[in-house]
């Protein structure tokens, strides 16, 4: 979960980050600094998660090998389809530190709402092969995730993105690589919506945030999981959910976040929730944030004819 990378991205990281980025100075230098930033944001358990006591029977697992991977690298994932034929389908990616293992507790809930669940581990976590991912590898997989879900969902209607923690900045990319496409093409956005969770603006404002620290963070981060600048864009109704009691993440940065977005949105701050258990405690309110979500009409796309703007329950 997210909590491990916050709790590393402290004041003594931060400062050692800024005072090597500046006494370095040379390529070699930054290659290796890179490198170990990489190590500290995705911070990737190995293994199976101690909680974790086995895929259900109707799960499917698989591997996705696209010809643009390199030898020995692949996407391992999970597909649960609900019991209802032709139900809605979400694309589910996971933030940092613990793979789909440590995921199937909110992958479980997601289903028993009604919803058939495509997830996936990055190249570099649990069984997906590959290098130490890096803030484009992942948005890469994400992309690479969503043509199958096309496939196992043919229907743009009922097709969800969700992302939790730095998996909604993941989300946010990949929705707003869709929702500028429509625009450009005219056409409708192939998705029905995004729903973000426990997530943030930007790294460099998260970590600023919980450094509490001057020195120019943001400008040092290579990896930069950019939302803010990227959420108005998505062109699809939005679900932005933060646990009010959040210590890891600030509720502020969803809010942030929500409105920057264009309509149709909708805000769900859930009290007394942390970053992992706003689907549990929010129980009914969460379900009926989805329904509207998924009666949301479609945002309005720029130069097409068949969109009208149109607000989530």
């Amino acid at each position: 979960m997210y909590s491990s990378l916050l709790s590393r991205l402290g004041r003594r990281w931060l400062a050692g980050l800024c005072m090597t980025a500046m006494v370095v100075g040379l390529p070699v230098g930054c290659g290796v600094l890179q490198h170990k930033e990489r190590e500290l944001v995705f911070r990737i358990e190995p293994g199976t998660a101690t909680w974790f006591s086995g895929l259900p029977g109707d799960v499917q697992e698989f591997d996705l090998k696209p010809k643009s991977f390199k030898a020995g690298e692949s996407i391992h994932g999970w597909w649960w389809p609900a019991e209802r034929k032709n139900a809605p389908a979400i694309l589910y990616l996971h933030g940092v530190r613990w793979n789909l293992t440590g995921q199937l507790f909110r992958i479980r809930q997601l289903r028993a709402l009604g919803f058939s669940v495509l997830a996936i581990d990055y190249r570099g976590f649990g069984k997906s092969q590959g290098d130490l991912p890096s803030e484009a590898s992942v948005y890469e997989d994400a992309r690479i995730a969503w043509q199958r879900l096309e496939v196992l969902q043919p229907d743009p209607a009922l097709r969800l993105i969700y992302g939790h923690s730095l998996g909604g900045a993941v989300a946010v990319d990949l929705a707003a690589e869709l929702g500028q496409q429509a625009a450009k093409d005219g056409s409708l956005v192939p998705a029905r919506g995004l729903v973000i969770e426990s997530t943030f603006t930007s790294l460099g404002d998260v970590a600023t945030a919980m450094a509490d620290t001057s020195l120019p963070v943001r400008w040092l981060l290579s990896q930069k999981f950019d939302s803010i600048d990227k959420i108005r864009e998505i062109n699809m109704p939005l679900l932005v959910v933060h646990g009010a009691a959040d210590r890891y993440v600030p509720p502020r940065f969803s809010e942030q976040l929500f409105n920057a977005a264009q309509e149709p949105k909708r805000l769900l701050l859930v009290p007394g929730a942390t970053h992992n258990n706003s689907m549990n405690l929010a129980g009914s309110t969460y379900r009926q944030a989805l329904e509207a979500l998924m009666k949301a009409g479609p945002s309005p796309v720029a130069g097409h004819p068949h969109t009208s703007p149109a607000k989530a329950g």
